[in-house]
């Protein structure tokens, strides 16, 4: 009987909580939505912190000095004194100097001079390299070996090269009975020879990215062309070219660019008289011009008007290949205009 009574004992529910009082439901319910305002907090703002240090390193070194140059741009300034406003005067004397429009036309010749003949050669050199070659792996390495090669050295070498007196460009010339060449007084013959270095040190950089572009290229494009009778040459021309058009727009964006901030290349080629492009400024480029008002003139204003006309240059290319790039896009399919 006494067993009975203790079974029932032991199976009998355990007694009920006591109910939570007002304020412990509450305390609940505020600990519950601060959890949840704390994690959508945390999904948000977690990228941003992320990413955070980017943007205040750019806003340190990249938009803050354009903002400065920009105010610079529209005062008198020289070393060691204090800006005086001038506005839009500055801007006004580029206009009507014939140094800046010099610089100007020679930033474009020998971006046109340097950049045709590149993206050419490296567009030549990407379909070579496309097909199974023995030793394609060392000839890709090999091709990247000009751009990593320091910009002093190799103008250095073509400095030598290039020389009047007694460089071997002169004595090949020599050979086949050609007069020597004054490769850095006069102003065609410098600009060219300032391009073969730009054109040495980027072609295999650019026929990389054309590699990697046409290796995406689908192989059935290919195989459809060769049953229709197509040449390596028809096919380069009919497939690979069009369908590697977006890279072939960057390169020439990126190295259009690359020649309006032409800077090292002509003035180690100059020597001592490189920061003005020459004795007679055959082959100064907006970037020298810049440096040579800022630095060795003291007049940072106009040098930061300089720098200001090259930004606006630069966001008119990019213009133009955001155009170019939308026009691309909204083609219908299968135009050829």
């Amino acid at each position: 009987m006494a067993t009975s009574v203790r079974a029932k004992r032991d199976d009998s529910p355990p007694p009920a909580a006591p109910p939570a009082s007002p304020g412990s439901r509450r305390r609940r319910s505020s600990r519950g939505r601060l959890r949840s305002t704390l994690h959508r907090w945390d999904i948000k703002a977690t990228p941003y912190v992320f990413i955070a240090p980017f943007f205040l390193t750019f806003a340190a070194f990249g938009l803050f000095p354009l903002i400065y140059t920009g105010w610079l741009s529209l005062n008198r300034v020289e070393l060691g004194g204090d800006p005086t406003w001038k506005g839009l005067e500055n801007y006004t004397d580029l206009a009507t100097s014939e140094f800046f429009w010099n610089a100007l036309l020679n930033t474009f010749t020998i971006g046109v001079i340097s950049t045709v003949p590149q993206l050419l050669m490296a567009l030549g050199l990407a379909h070579l390299l496309n097909y199974k070659l023995r030793g394609r792996g060392f000839f890709r390495v090999a091709i990247l070996a000009p751009y990593a090669t320091s910009i002093a050295a190799a103008t250095l070498v073509f400095a030598q090269l290039f020389n009047t007196d007694y460089g071997m460009i002169n004595g090949l010339l020599g050979w086949v009975g050609i007069d020597p060449v004054d490769w850095e007084s006069s102003k065609w013959p410098a600009q060219i020879a300032i391009s073969v270095i730009v054109t040495w040190r980027w072609t295999g950089y650019n026929a990389l990215i054309y590699l990697a572009a046409m290796q995406a290229v689908p192989q059935d494009l290919y195989e459809a062309a060769s049953l229709d009778g197509a040449s390596r040459l028809r096919q380069f021309i009919s497939v690979t070219v069009p369908s590697i058009r977006p890279t072939i727009l960057f390169t020439i964006i990126v190295s259009t660019i690359g020649a309006t901030q032409l800077f090292g290349e002509p003035m180690l080629y100059g020597g001592s008289v490189g920061i003005s492009g020459g004795s007679g400024n055959q082959f100064q480029t907006l970037s020298l011009l810049m440096y040579e008002k800022g630095w060795v003139t003291g007049a940072l204003g106009q040098a930061s008007a300089i720098a200001w006309v090259m930004l606006l240059l630069l966001l008119l290319i990019g213009g133009v290949q955001a155009l170019v790039s939308r026009r691309d896009r909204t083609k219908p399919r299968g135009s050829t205009s």
